[in-house]
């Protein structure tokens, strides 16, 4: 006798929470696609095999067989299909407006304070090593050169400078206690200024503020068509001389060709990045760049971590369908 109740779709792999995901076989039939391309998932969506489905969980990774979730996949997808459970904080993969135009709309979630920790330590570990100029010497050490010849220049200290967070979500805020436990001052610049409870002492500042005074600039904010290249030459241009660039964000906030540029002319003194435009393609002139230190991806790279988002993103798609409702819908839908 076939299953008649709500079909729960997995689009990636689940690493960790293997027993919580199970669980949810309580509420409705575990499915997963066949397609092994976009292509193939567009035929299976139209072709009615997905028919059924609910909820789905997402994974990153899962771009590889569906393609960006954009208005062709929301257009395909079953119209049964109400809830999809991002797994991760940033959701750049997913038009969360053509998720919200279509009819019935599809509600997005994702898993926002998860990933706040290990985030900000890896952004932490970025600021130190380019402020400190390491990847230099750690380059030069292991190709039997000890610290380099010639020596690298001076690093800094990060006591008494100052941190501008651009995006005060919770990773930022989460960066701001690490930064001042370094002895950092904390500014910032949000699309709105936060309640002095979520700022904790933070000062807010201009965007063009934050450019001009600002001694380490971070990268906390999503990646959307406003925040596209948000770090281009013209503020490259505003920021101090020998300024340290962290990006943990993702890669297409910063227009990498112009960091290039301010990093050949010695304008941005080094930087630290977790992401980057084209991944895993890397921009030549960044790798060649030994004032640059490169991390592939692994903000969230944990097992703690990767199991909570796992888990997160597991509870979103039990809480939507036993109450309808998303524990953590993205902002964009708070309304919907």
């Amino acid at each position: 006798m076939a299953d008649s109740r709500p079909k729960i779709l997995l689009l990636g792999k689940i690493v960790h929470a293997h027993s919580t995901w199970q669980s949810l076989s309580e509420l409705g039939e575990l499915v997963a696609p066949t397609a092994t391309s976009r292509e193939e998932f567009l035929k299976e969506c139209r072709d009615g095999r997905l028919d059924g489905v609910v909820a789905a969980y997402r994974t990153f990774d899962s771009v590889a067989i569906t393609g960006m979730i954009d208005e062709e996949v929301v257009n395909a997808l079953p119209n049964s299909l109400k809830y999809l459970a991002h797994c991760g904080a940033g959701y750049d993969q997913v038009d969360v407006h053509a998720c919200s135009a279509r009819n019935p709309p599809i509600r997005v979630s994702n898993t926002p304070t998860a990933v706040d920790d290990a985030t900000a330590d890896v952004n932490m570990f970025l600021i130190i090593g380019a402020l400190r100029n390491f990847n230099y010497g750690m380059a030069a050490l292991r190709e039997g050169k000890w610290r380099g010849q010639p020596q690298p220049i001076l690093g800094h200290d990060p006591q008494g400078k100052v941190l501008g967070i651009l995006g005060m979500g919770g990773i930022g805020r989460n960066l701001k206690k690490k930064a001042e436990a370094f002895g950092m001052k904390v500014v910032y610049h949000n699309r709105r200024q936060l309640s002095e409870e979520l700022s904790e002492g933070a000062q807010y500042v201009t965007f063009d503020k934050l450019l001009s005074i600002s001694d380490v600039i971070s990268l906390n904010l999503p990646l959307n068509k406003n925040t596209h290249h948000i770090i281009s030459k013209s503020e490259f241009a505003k920021m101090k001389d020998g300024v340290v660039i962290v990006n943990t964000a993702r890669g297409a906030v910063i227009d990498e060709a112009a960091l290039v540029e301010a990093l050949d002319n010695d304008k941005v003194y080094s930087a630290g990045l977790d992401v980057f435009e084209e991944e895993p393609k890397i921009h030549p002139g960044l790798v060649r760049n030994p004032r640059v230190l490169l991390v592939p991806h692994m903000g969230t790279w944990t097992v703690e971590t990767q199991t909570a988002m796992e888990e997160w993103a597991i509870g979103n798609v039990r809480d939507a369908l036993q109450t309808g409702k998303l524990k953590s819908p993205v902002p964009e839908q708070a309304d919907l």
